[in-house]
């Protein structure tokens, strides 16, 4: 496990932190600041063809695992544990050998999302082999995959630690109701964030897009689930069943806000340095970024609304044509082992999927341990929503409607 300073919570859960360690967050949403989002339009115009839809019965997957013991497993930059003297090494992964048998070629292959949509579409859009056993992406792609047919679906007989210890905030989810497709890997939160050098305590997004203090001084991320999601929380809406009326008139209260300069700008996660430095106030941030800025800064604060904040995971999936399913199966089900899931937990500082790693974390880290923003607690996983599952058309409106907001 690397050694790094910690975090000690305040008393008050929503006043929570985060560090300069470049995080696979940060990694991921850089791309969307530059522009990944503008080209969505023309991945799902490709991913709605007729050509690119399959089916179990139309896609079907070969298992070569009983006699091939690998696993060719695709992750994002800086996400998993790593052996502070020889970093070339992955604690985890190498007990999960030892123990198994299986070979893990492990790829830090996955930058953005859309952008890894662009590498595997083809193949998977012509039930072609990716050379992937396990893809780690967000929920919303997740979604997308699965209405797709892309995925296999997993076997729960072979998950029995995933099927006991998942999180009860983490299932059911709106895209894989019953968790047929999707293994959480990490999760992370959208709240609201502060310096309190520059400004006061905020506390509700209403305050973030109204108060005149703050006019100028406030960025919004330019993800639109997250920053629609607790849009609609703000007006007393369900992010996981919503209408179009409802989005519409949660857009509408963003809208005013831009159009009133109240807002200065949509960012991916540039905006962690910014507000660091106090260059801007306040914003809509995400949850890993703010605990690593508080290792150092601890007048970076992580406000949890009353209305609810929105949660996002990373999932395990298994794509069709992989054909080492029941090996990746057992690895998925060895990362839901408490005592593995905390020493994960304890290197990458996201919210941990794991029923029964906290108390693990106490022999590791007591204070991570305590972090509720690794380990939420029942307040906390209550206030959690998941953005609604969505069609392609309706992926294609909102999108569409979203941006012209960002642009304006």
């Amino acid at each position: 496990m690397r050694n790094r300073p910690h975090f000690r919570p305040s008393p008050e859960v929503s006043a929570l932190l985060s560090a300069s360690r470049l995080s696979r967050r940060t990694l991921m949403r850089g791309a969307l600041a530059s522009g990944a989002l503008l080209t969505a339009g023309a991945a799902l115009g490709a991913c709605g063809t007729r050509g690119a839809q399959q089916t179990a019965a139309s896609c079907v997957s070969e298992d070569l695992s009983e006699t091939e013991k690998k696993i060719n497993f695709s992750n994002w930059p800086q996400y998993i544990d790593v052996d502070e003297e020889d970093e070339s090494k992955r604690p985890t992964l190498e007990a999960f050998r030892e123990k198994t048998g299986i070979e893990v070629t492990y790829n830090e292959d996955v930058n953005d999302n859309t952008e890894f949509f662009g590498k595997v579409q083809n193949q998977l859009g012509s039930c072609q082999p990716t050379g992937r056993d396990i893809m780690v992406l967000t929920d919303w792609m997740a979604a997308r995959m699965i209405r797709l047919g892309w995925l296999q679906k997993l076997d729960k007989s072979r998950l029995p630690n995933v099927e006991k210890n998942l999180l009860p905030s983490l299932r059911g989810r709106p895209f894989d109701r019953n968790g047929e497709y999707a293994v959480p890997w990490q999760s992370g939160l959208a709240g609201l964030a502060y310096n309190a050098r520059v400004t006061k305590e905020i506390r509700s997004v209403d305050e973030l897009l109204t108060r005149p203090d703050l006019k100028g001084k406030v960025t919004v991320l330019s993800e639109m689930r997250d920053t629609m999601g607790l849009m609609l929380l703000s007006n007393g809406h369900d992010p996981a069943n919503f209408t179009e009326a409802q989005f519409d008139d949660a857009l509408e209260k963003l809208k005013r806000a831009v159009e009133s300069g109240q807002i200065r700008r949509f960012t991916g996660n540039d905006y962690a340095p910014d507000l660091a430095k106090g260059d801007i106030a306040a914003c809509i941030a995400w949850s890993g970024d703010v605990i690593q800025l508080g290792f150092d800064d601890d007048q970076i604060k992580f406000v949890i609304p009353d209305s609810g904040v929105m949660l996002w995971s990373d999932n395990m999936l298994v794509p069709n044509k992989a054909t080492h399913k029941a090996n990746a199966e057992q690895l998925m089900n060895y990362y839901y082992d408490p005592a593995v899931a905390a020493q994960l937990a304890a290197y990458v500082n996201y919210i941990c999927p794991v029923q029964g790693a906290q108390e693990e974390m106490e022999k590791i880290d007591p204070e991570l341990a305590e972090n509720p923003l690794i380990f939420p607690d029942s307040e906390m996983q209550a206030k959690s929503k998941v953005f609604m599952a969505l069609t392609e058309e309706q992926e294609r409106s909102y999108e569409s409607k979203f941006q012209q907001v960002v642009g304006a």
